[in-house]
């Protein structure tokens, strides 16, 4: 009888460990489509669209084009920019030597669909795996300066 008595108790905590270990299971499976997602867009995928919301794309670049306005953001453009899109804007820079569809920023027309206010979002917040954000490491006002810098790089 004792050996019954045990034999039950350790199938009841069998029952237990197995109900427990699928309770957890099931709560990761469930919980992980929950999770909120980040505004990045898809890596690198042929159709992917980057969405900017309508409203930055609307922002007015609130910093005049001067000399002293470019010549900060060239600063900036060299030490976080260059090593992909290239030193002059051509988008060879050399990190990029592997990444396809890297914009030439020296020609004209590259930038020609593209609002201040566009260039200044994914400055800010980064596009897919490959250009990572500037983030809060740059004032409003580097970027911007950025952006003008940028624009004066198409040749004429």
């Amino acid at each position: 009888m004792k050996n019954r008595v045990s034999t039950i108790g350790l199938s009841k905590r069998k029952s237990f460990r197995t109900g427990l270990v699928l309770l957890i299971f099931f709560s990761f499976v469930f919980a992980l489509p929950a999770q909120p997602s980040k505004e990045q867009p898809p890596a690198n995928e042929k159709n992917a669209e980057y969405k900017i919301p309508p409203e930055d794309a609307a922002k007015p670049n609130p910093v005049k084009p001067t000399p002293d306005s470019l010549a900060k953001g060239k600063k900036l453009y060299g030490y976080d920019c260059a090593m992909c899109h290239g030193k002059d804007g051509d988008g060879k820079g050399d990190m990029a030597a592997d990444m396809k569809d890297m914009p030439d920023f020296t020609r004209g027309d590259t930038l020609k669909h593209r609002t201040d206010g566009e260039l200044f979002y994914i400055t800010r917040n980064g596009k897919g795996e490959n250009m990572p954000p500037e983030g809060d490491r740059a004032k409003d006002e580097d970027i911007w300066n950025m952006v003008n810098y940028v624009r004066s790089l198409a040749r004429k």
